[in-house]
């Protein structure tokens, strides 16, 4: 019972911040085009993101693993929120994206640190359950953010939403304050300081951990090009559907709430049913499912269609995150998790910048559909060979419990 308080006061804080970061995301874009009018400005907001983390998570993962995570989550969300307190204030556009891309420098810190944490708090035997009670918080906040950001706008302005975003994260950093201080008897020093030798062997620990555990860094590579995949096919999907099968904007917001629903039913049943569902088959069905959903949904000719492959991806990629989360966890030692998870975000992001401009290159100059639907079809061949990987039978110790690699 003490672990599962600590749990929900965890998921609890895990709603307060998605909810406040789809309303920042939305007054920040306001904000921007009111300033602006550019579309090209509010790209850059997007840009910023997977910058941040290639400049920061170089180095970040050496800090994160050698600090108390509980104590560096609360300095980030309260750094975050006086950051976001002087957006409405700058002077000039220029500022804003100064202090939108330290913002997104503190975020990048906090995702792989708030995964050591997570994987320290929670036992590994409750690690499923909770992951999709996660998915289920995020796929909540997906829908109550927006809702809450008209309501914001409708009251005051996009600078009240900002505000409203700047005391979520102080809350967000009692919530943590709140919770169990994990670190006491596993951080091995908080006095060692952070230098370029110390990176490079920690670049060197990596390595050797990767080279040795070829399936482990295998199954996460994939997921990684599976997020990789993702961003880029989404990047896409707003045209499509206005611009290829002319969706309203009504419609179009119909659209998001489909994947929304999507995402709550998977979520729910991963939840239900966490014991009986294995990891493998959550990994493996889950990315083939969501590729077919794009196929679908790059395929759609009307509103219906559209629909029904918006909603197979939300469903889907609840038990494909859930299966990755929970490998990931179970697989990669807490004591490297910082620096193995912060070296590979950085591939992420230099590939989903790469990606993503290739593709809305590709979209401009030929069609929309056709590159997402090749996108969608490369996509299928990732998923089928994750699903062969994880469902071989030499390889199902990598999924079964008590891997003691967490020690």
């Amino acid at each position: 019972m003490k672990n599962w308080k600590y749990s929900l006061l965890l998921l609890g804080d895990i709603g307060i911040s998605n909810i406040g970061g789809w309303v920042y995301l939305i007054a920040l874009n306001l904000i921007i085009l009111n300033e602006t009018g550019s579309p090209l400005a509010i790209s850059l907001l997007y840009i910023l993101g997977p910058i941040a983390t290639i400049c920061s998570n170089s180095w970040a993962g050496s800090l994160i693993d050698r600090i108390n995570s509980r104590k560096f989550m609360i300095g980030l969300d309260i750094s975050r929120a006086l950051c976001i307190a002087l957006i409405p204030v700058l002077p000039s556009l220029v500022y804003v994206y100064v202090i939108v891309f330290i913002i997104n420098i503190g975020s990048a810190m906090f995702e792989p640190t708030s995964m050591v944490y997570m994987t320290k708090l929670i036992p590994e035997k409750d690690r499923q359950r909770f992951n999709a009670l996660r998915s289920f918080i995020n796929s909540c906040g997906t829908l109550i953010g927006p809702a809450i950001a008209d309501i914001l706008f409708w009251m005051g302005t996009p600078d009240t939403a900002i505000y409203i975003n700047s005391v979520a994260l102080i809350l967000s950093a009692f919530i943590i304050f709140l919770l169990p201080n994990v670190d006491s008897q596993t951080v091995p020093s908080e006095t060692e300081k952070l230098s370029r030798k110390m990176i490079k062997d920690d670049f060197k620990v990596v390595y050797k951990f990767s080279h040795t555990h070829t399936f482990i860094l295998k199954i996460y590579l994939l997921f990684v090009g599976m997020t990789i995949f993702m961003t880029a096919l989404d990047s896409l999907e707003a045209a499509f559907a206005k611009e290829v099968i002319l969706m309203s904007d009504t419609n179009y917001g119909f659209l998001l709430s489909v994947f929304g629903t999507g995402i709550i039913l998977g979520s729910v049943i991963n939840t239900v049913f966490s014991k009986q569902l294995a990891v493998n088959l959550l990994i493996g069905g889950g990315s083939i499912f969501t590729a077919v959903g794009y196929l679908a949904l790059y395929s759609s000719q009307g509103f219906i269609s559209a629909a029904m492959g918006t909603f197979v991806i939300g469903f889907a990629i609840t038990f494909a995150n859930t299966g990755y989360l929970t490998f990931y966890q179970n697989n990669v030692p807490v004591k490297m998790m910082g620096r193995f998870g912060s070296l590979f975000s950085m591939v992420e992001a230099l590939f989903i910048i790469i990606l993503t401009v290739i593709i809305g290159l590709a979209a401009e100059l030929t069609s929309i559909r056709s590159v997402g639907l090749i996108g969608s079809f490369t996509f299928l061949l990732l998923g089928i060979m994750a699903f062969k990987v994880v469902t071989a039978k030499r390889r199902k110790v990598h999924f079964g419990e008590n891997m003691n690699l967490n020690s």
